[in-house]
């Protein structure tokens, strides 16, 4: 039962190369709206503080990071989701990561050293996905199992729904919220459920919350807020942050994990023995900023510019949606892997293929094949030039479908 595929058949940059290197661009100036990179900078006191801690690059990087970089992300998580005072310990809940990215992946590596079922564990995902999820069950044998999450779910997974027999040998769960790429995010009742299923059949859930600082006015929820409405426990529950999408510093490589004691010491082995640290001068330049939220405020108000502007010039094609968190437009162009090679051909615009982050279902559908994921990631001058190539190029083949939407409900009825 275990999956025998590589690593690049879940990879879809890989995929959209493929796709895409052998033919030029269809405009001499490009707008690459494909990669979740954020173009506006980090604020200057970055460089100040890593400069300020130079002499410490010489050192190499501690595995469980420094106090005050600890303590600043437990102040920060206890303030963003109302925690009471105590229940993030900064020596034993929390964990520094070069990004969320490397942790998410040596949590199942940790997670499976005690699983010694007869069947290959199971790792839980939903579908779409994130291909570091895919992947990370690959590299420990296990069965990844993709649960879908499209509009009929309110694109988030049923996890519910599941076999017993199968949750019972699954030994870690995946859920991104708000998701990459749809941008749903999970409600407190869900995120709590989830972490009660988890306890009753023993695994781990790994909340993936990277775009949690990216919304429009609603905070999404967090699953530290569920656990502390369960009563407080971290049983069975890592949550992953990044300054990498908060603080538009991926460069930095700087984030954590926080959750219950047993699981952190068992991830913190895992990353000694293949990961890497996060180096003194870059949790310098971390701890400042999860203490500031004034340059967060303006990341937020620099996408909220860019989704107005994309809802006054998609309106309703593409069954075009605000999303609850992140920087994605999910839009439905039919056949998404067409679209993307057309945007490409004739207007130099490269977006994702919704299909190269699904896998297809029981019923040999794929879940994101009639989709694009777009990034709306350049400031506004560039994403209205990218999204009017966009209705340029698809706009009339929607336009035609939306047309046809209400004679057909007129021959109904």
């Amino acid at each position: 039962m275990s999956d025998r595929r590589s690593f690049q058949s879940f990879h879809p940059f890989a995929r959209l190369a493929r796709l895409l290197d052998s033919y030029p661009a269809g405009d001499e100036n490009p707008i690459l709206l494909s990669i979740g990179e954020p173009k506006n900078q980090p604020p200057a006191f970055v460089a100040e503080e890593i400069a300020g801690a130079a002499a410490s690059w010489s050192s190499y990087p501690p595995p469980r990071g420094s106090e005050t970089y600890r303590a600043a992300c437990a102040d920060w998580l206890s303030g963003r989701y109302g925690l009471s005072a105590g229940m993030i310990d900064p020596q034993r809940h929390l964990l520094p990561l070069p990004g969320s990215r490397e942790g998410l992946f040596f949590a199942v590596v940790a997670a499976v050293q005690t699983y010694r079922g007869a069947e290959p564990p199971a790792v839980l995902l939903p579908n779409p996905f994130y291909h570091v999820y895919a992947s990370s069950a690959l590299a420990v044998g296990a069965q990844p199992v993709f649960v879908p999450a499209t509009a009929a779910s309110g694109f988030m997974p049923d996890y519910q729904a599941l076999d017993p027999a199968l949750l019972d040998r699954t030994v870690f769960c995946f859920l991104n919220s708000p998701a990459n790429p749809q941008g749903a995010a999970a409600g407190l009742d869900y995120l709590a459920e989830l972490l009660t299923l988890a306890r009753k059949h023993d695994f781990v859930v790994g909340f993936d919350e990277c775009y949690a600082e990216i919304y429009d006015s609603a905070p999404p929820a967090g699953a530290l807020q569920a656990a502390a409405a369960l009563g407080g426990s971290l049983d069975h529950l890592l949550v992953f942050h990044s300054l990498s999408k908060r603080s538009s510093a991926p460069g930095l490589r700087c984030g954590f994990v926080a959750g219950d004691a047993s699981l952190i010491d068992g991830l913190d082995l895992a990353l000694r023995v293949g990961g890497a640290g996060v180096s003194l001068p870059i949790l310098a330049a971390g701890t400042r900023l999860w203490r500031e939220e004034a340059h967060v405020e303006a990341n937020r108000n620099y996408y909220r510019r860019n989704f107005a502007l994309a809802e006054r010039i998609l309106g309703n094609r593409f069954g075009f949606r605000k999303p609850d968190g992140g920087f994605f437009l999910w839009l439905d162009v039919g056949d998404g892997e067409a679209a993307a090679l057309k945007l490409w051909r004739e207007a130099g615009v490269r977006v994702l293929p919704g299909a190269y982050m699904a896998e297809p279902g029981p019923d040999g559908i794929n879940p994101g094949a009639r989709y694009i994921r777009v990034a709306l990631v350049y400031d506004a001058a560039v994403t209205e030039e990218g999204l009017n190539r966009i209705v340029q190029v698809l706009g009339e083949a929607d336009d035609a479908r939306l047309a046809a939407v209400p004679q057909a409900a007129a021959a109904e009825g």
